[in-house]
């Protein structure tokens, strides 16, 4: 479900960081020192040296002359110093029992532990940004970033610049090298597409393709220009995925509800099929379980302090006393480049949509709880994000904890407390699938026919057949009545040699 950090974002989040992280969610909380109980433990105290390294078994020494000679002590006095040496070494393990029964773990200050440095060099997948292009769009990035010179200026570069095209006109002075494989990107890049126009007219049994007038409809490569990528590609790169990045929310919107008119479509077509006491008995379940889904926790408003403080308490066990907006800004960038871009600010949603669903529980649907997700990260992002390219810097996160909005939210709706669509709308959805069920059955009425036909031809054909094959030896049986030489399968005569006898 994750969509990228934004068109002008894929670009700009690579100012401060080579590579994306992947995965995008609350920072975990570091791990206590593990406790042993008293049984494991105590033995593993025994066998350590106080500097933490396991005891080794002596070597057996040889003993010198002097102490071979020295005469032993009595049998007596060996038992004495023995039972004398058990004692001690009972209070010492008891000891190291206590010790162990009451040790209590150190809890680690969070605010003071420093996070996992990027590797330098490491490769970490970016999260797929839902385009069709995605692919080829990575790796364009992935090129770029490899010149120091355009490099720095995607550094310097601010978010208009991006979006203007100024910032392509710089691939004049990247390296060769760069451009060279740039070229190759684009040239698969075609190719893939020309690949799927093909396969599709091919479903459709279309010839003459014209690929040239098609790959007109992609707007993310210059397809005048198929074998070089110039700045124009780049500049048609940004701004398609700009603007599909803008419309991916919005098209998602509508496939959530899509789906759910569909899903009452199917219940209420199901209620048809059922006597009077099992639709009553349907209802009641439906009912109950509607019910059994609103009953939950007070989901906190998104991005207000009271949301953030049960992240910082719960998910970062940390003292909610202590609550820092900067603090917890730096400990939710999970990839450490400035910016929480939607996959982090996603991840801190967590604990309020656990509140309201459950996937052990039949009442709760998990493609709703994704669409909650998106609603709060939306939400949050047009109070925090002043500049609108989709990633929230530490001062507009700091700004929007200043707000009267951050400390008195207005209660927030979850989608069982909404209306997702009216009864018009879902008339007017069922009439279209009604009109799409009523064309796939002629369409499959005239497939039936033409089988009919072709199954009927097929008929005539064999029995055609057959009827040649009964003349053919009908002819050949009379021509043999007749004493003629039975013909070939062309037609030709078949003469068969006689034996000549000497007399």
């Amino acid at each position: 479900m994750a969509t990228g950090a934004g068109a002008a974002g894929v670009l700009w989040g690579c100012r401060a960081a080579p590579h994306r992280t992947a995965p995008h969610r609350a920072v975990p909380s570091p791990p206590l020192p593990y406790r042993a109980s008293p049984r494991c433990r105590a033995p593993q105290i025994l066998r350590r040296t106080p500097g933490g390294r396991p005891l080794r078994p002596r070597a057996q020494e040889t003993p010198r002359p002097e102490e071979a000679a020295a005469p032993l002590p009595p049998q007596g006095d060996r038992k004495m110093k023995q039972l004398s040496v058990l004692p001690q070494q009972c209070i010492l393990l008891m000891t190291c029992l206590l010790m162990a029964l009451e040790a209590v773990p150190i809890d680690i200050d969070k605010t003071k532990v420093k996070g996992e440095g990027h590797v330098e060099g490491e490769k970490v997948e970016s999260p797929d940004t839902g385009l069709y292009y995605d692919e080829y769009l990575r790796q364009v990035i992935d090129v770029l970033e490899t010149d120091k010179h355009f490099r720095e200026k995607l550094q310097t570069a601010d978010i208009e610049e991006i979006k203007s095209g100024k910032l392509s006109r710089e691939l004049d002075l990247v390296s060769h090298h760069v451009r060279t494989r740039l070229d190759e990107l684009k040239r698969q890049e075609v190719a893939r597409l020309r690949m799927l126009i093909k396969a599709k007219m091919d479903s459709i049994q279309d010839t003459g393709i014209d690929h040239q007038a098609l790959l007109k409809q992609f707007e993310h490569l210059n397809h005048q220009n198929p074998d070089t990528f110039e700045p124009k590609d780049l500049d048609m790169l940004i701004k398609a995925a700009t603007s599909d990045l803008e419309n991916y929310d919005k098209t998602r919107h509508e496939e959530f509800k899509k789906y759910e008119m569909m899903k009452e479509h199917e219940r209420r077509e199901y209620l048809k099929t059922l006597d009077e006491e099992k639709r009553q008995r349907e209802e009641s379940k439906f009912e109950e379980m509607k019910k059994k889904h609103g009953d939950h926790p007070k989901v906190h408003h998104p991005g207000s302090k009271d949301q953030l403080k049960e992240v910082w308490e719960e998910a970062d066990g940390l003292d909610p006393n202590e609550f820092d907006p900067k603090t917890f800004f730096k400990l939710h960038d999970v990839n450490n480049d400035g910016f929480l871009d939607e996959q982090e600010l996603e991840a801190l949603f967590t604990k309020e949509l656990e509140k309201v669903y459950d996937p052990k529980n039949e009442e709760d649907d998990m493609v709703e709880m994704e669409e909650e997700r998106l609603r709060m990260r939306e939400h949050v992002m047009n109070e925090v994000d002043i500049n609108k390219d989709r990633l929230v810097t530490l001062e507009e996160f700091l700004r929007a904890t200043e707000k009267k909005e951050f400390l008195e939210p207005d209660s927030w709706e979850t989608l069982d407390q909404q209306q997702l669509f009216t009864e018009e709308e879902l008339k007017e959805f069922e009439s279209h699938i009604s009109q799409q069920e009523d064309e796939l059955r002629k369409k499959a009425e005239d497939l039936q026919k033409q089988k009919e036909e072709l199954q009927r031809q097929h008929d005539q054909l064999q029995a055609q057949k057959q009827e040649l094959q009964q003349v053919v030896k009908q002819m050949e049986q009379k021509k043999l009545q007749q004493g003629n030489p039975p013909a070939g399968p062309a037609g030709e005569l078949k003469f068969q040699p006689r034996m000549c006898l000497s007399v």
